[in-house]
């Protein structure tokens, strides 16, 4: 669940607090850099100070990740200048690094095939007439391994790693490298609270050291948890930088999309029957006798830690991945057993965790993503009815509010919140009796979570079953009318809306 542990709720120190005597490690000054028909950066400044984390922050779209890039290599400025120790930098990857700037990706970026060692020393393998040192490479990484992960065995191949140890194991290839700014991108997706502590830990370690850190986070509440400084991007421009203790939520969010973002709450009523009925499901090893009802504009919401079975049953329900015992009915009437396109012709939509690849394809356009369940209605005799594709995408624009340059561009062009609309879309085109939707907004910022928010209510109140997953306090408790809070791949617990509690919710998925 996605949940501040009690350890952790009050901010990170500074062990070393800024003075005017410290010089910045990195200054980008007037970054400005354009795509094809997109202005990405416009006259941008920003700087990193040794002892600090600045927090990067912004909705999807303004600009963080293009500076990232740049400040990382991968991109030139088309006008100003990056500045490390008041040198400019080149731009290329290999500059970056030589400089001392290392970047650890939202999905860890090793070779599972080696080993930690290995993975560590990367590109930097300690060698003598050519020859790797096996010797000096364990000695090395275990040097690197003992600031952040001294538990961990330099010999474990990478993909034995959950997610958090191969967060950890990027951040001692950067110390093995001698980083002094660290570029985090969205670290904490894929972790649980315990990690996402272990990690604030050693980042407060690396910052008594000395290190200069930018971190990359939708979730405000880590925000203030970890950051010194908070710099604001919107619409391509800087808005602002100041010290975290200066700022609240309010101010932030107001800040990133020029305006409050409002709670948005289900009001608990239903409207309807019985939609889905699950009965006795168990996939052996995996899910154990899941019973489970969703009504006709209800939202229930399966809860629980990382690796509970919420997907799993998702999976199974719409026929992704098949089951042993059980069945699965919908408003009556049995659905074939690992069959999706049977799922889908009896009124289930599926909304997967990973929309970039397991919902969208990012080669084609945003029209062809949208209607690529209903193109039943959209082909006239073999060839697709552009009239009708043109009239579906109007439609799907008006309802959803999704901001693009032209429904012909690449849906890879839009925002993390555009694209989880297009897949909204998609699904609500064939007006589904059941929506399922697992972390839909997983990776967007703050306005559009609210816009998909409102979706999922206006959906409900239309009498749409929702079948919700999430990892996020706040949205399981502002959206559902049931939670069915899952652990070890069964149902541990369920609460009706007058008796949700964050503690309760916790409790039933940690010693259920």
């Amino acid at each position: 669940m996605r949940a501040v542990s009690d350890n952790v709720r009050e901010p990170l120190k500074r062990k070393t607090p800024l003075s005017s005597r410290e010089k910045p490690i990195l200054i980008a000054r007037g970054i400005s850099k354009s795509f094809p028909g997109v202005t990405a950066l416009d006259k941008v400044d920003f700087e990193i100070f040794p002892h600090e984390v600045n927090a990067l922050v912004g909705e999807n779209g303004a600009g963080k990740s293009t500076l990232i890039k740049i400040m990382a290599g991968f991109y030139a400025p088309d006008e100003g200048q990056l500045l490390i120790d008041n040198v400019p930098l080149k731009a290329n990857p290999a500059s970056a690094h030589k400089a001392g700037v290392a970047t650890i990706h939202q999905d860890h970026q090793l070779i599972p095939s080696m080993t930690v060692a290995e993975n560590i020393m990367l590109g930097h393998w300690p060698s003598r007439f050519g020859i790797i040192s096996k010797k000096e490479q364990a000695t090395r990484a275990r040097e690197a391994l003992a600031l952040v992960a001294p538990e961990l065995s330099s010999t474990t191949l990478a993909r034995r790693l959950s997610p958090a140890q191969g967060q950890l194991v990027e951040v001692a290839r950067s110390l093995s490298e001698e980083a002094r700014v660290l570029i985090m991108d969205e670290p904490t997706t894929s972790l649980s609270p315990r990690e996402i502590d272990r990690l604030f830990s050693v980042v407060a370690e690396l910052k008594s050291k000395g290190l200069g850190i930018v971190f990359v986070s939708h979730w405000l509440e880590e925000v203030f948890q970890i950051a010194d400084r908070i710099t604001v991007l919107r619409d391509s421009k800087l808005v602002g930088t100041a010290a975290a203790s200066v700022l609240d939520k309010d101010k932030v969010i107001k800040m990133m999309v020029g305006r409050l973002v409002h709670e948005v709450r289900s009001s608990g009523k239903t409207s309807g029957g019985v939609v889905l009925e699950v009965e006795e499901l168990s996939r052996y090893g995996v899910l154990e006798n899941i019973n489970l009802k969703v009504h006709a504009g209800e939202i229930v919401t399966l809860a629980g830690l990382v690796g509970a079975g919420r997907t799993e049953v998702a999976n199974c329900i719409f026929g992704i991945d098949p089951y042993d015992t059980g069945k699965v009915l919908l408003n009556g009437e049995a659905v074939p057993a690992n069959d999706p396109t049977a799922a889908i012709r009896a009124g289930i939509g599926y909304i997967p965790e990973d929309r970039r690849r397991q919902a969208l394809i990012s080669q084609l356009s945003v029209s062809t993503n949208t209607t690529l369940a209903v193109l039943d209605r959209v082909c006239g005799r073999w060839v697709i009815s552009k009239e009708r594709e043109r009239k579906l995408m109007t439609e799907a624009t008006r309802s959803l509010a999704i901001k693009m340059a032209s429904p012909s561009s690449r849906v890879s062009t839009l925002s993390g919140g555009n694209q989880q609309k297009v897949v909204l879309a998609r699904w609500i085109a064939r007006n589904p009796s059941l929506l399922i939707l697992d972390e839909p907004t997983k990776g967007v910022d703050v306005g559009a979570k609210a816009e998909i928010s409102e979706i999922i209510l206006r959906l409900a109140s239309k009498g749409t079953a929702i079948l919700l997953i999430s990892s996020e306090l706040p949205e399981v408790m502002a959206l559902s009318n049931r939670v069915l809070v899952m652990r070890s791949g069964r149902i541990s617990g369920e609460l009706s809306r007058n008796l949700l509690s964050s503690e309760l919710i916790m409790s039933y998925a940690t010693t259920g």
